[in-house]
């Protein structure tokens, strides 16, 4: 583990590493951005979407949150590129071992009670989408039941920003916003696109 003021160090060295390498201001824009699509990704750490979908500096609205989820602030996160930078493609990103899918197969297989309210709110909002599951044959496979789960929750994500939102379905049905699933292959580096 690396202790805090390390990490710190670390980060404002990567900065000066980054403005010194010509990436900084000179080589990013600075006037305003027009990001072509929004991603609602997992915050975890080998899943950053500018770097696994190849893109750069004000082509992508990123909103980043454990599991993927989909909770007010991150709707109107969607919502306020939509509006702002009429930006017509949403894509929600899940990837392969998703840490929050795992965390609520196992509290969902043992309880455990014991976690803040704060991380109870993530697994609770996971947790419906992925308990059908353990009531199915792919129960007793845990890779396979991993996999559909991370599925699940995507698609889950995807439907709670087609229809839980009267601007985005506004946006949706008169101007062609898109809001489509994709899954990142942490082991492979692929990124499996679907819509339904």
């Amino acid at each position: 583990m690396i202790p805090a003021r390390e990490a710190l160090e670390r980060l404002q060295e990567g900065n000066r590493r980054f403005v010194e390498s010509g990436s900084g201001p000179v080589g990013r824009p600075s006037a305003g951005q027009q990001p072509f699509a929004i991603v609602l990704g997992c915050s975890d750490s080998r899943v950053p979407a500018e770097l696994v979908l190849g893109q750069g500096f004000g082509d992508l609205f990123v909103i980043r949150v454990a599991g993927n989820i989909v909770a007010p602030s991150q709707v109107g996160s969607v919502e306020f590129a939509a509006e702002r930078f009429e930006t017509r493609l949403a894509v929600v990103l899940g990837h392969t071992q998703c840490g929050a899918v795992a965390a609520t197969l196992e509290e969902l297989r043992q309880p455990q009670g014991h976690e803040s309210p704060n991380l109870r709110a993530i697994v609770d909002r996971i947790r419906p989408v992925v308990e059908p599951l353990l009531g199915t044959p792919v129960a007793s496979d845990p890779a396979a039941l991993a996999e559909q789960a991370v599925r699940a929750n995507i698609r889950a994500s995807v439907a709670h920003l087609r229809h839980g939102s009267a601007l985005l379905e506004r946006r949706i049905a008169n101007d062609g916003l898109l809001i489509v699933g994709a899954e990142y292959c942490v082991e492979a580096g692929t990124v499996e696109f679907f819509e339904g």
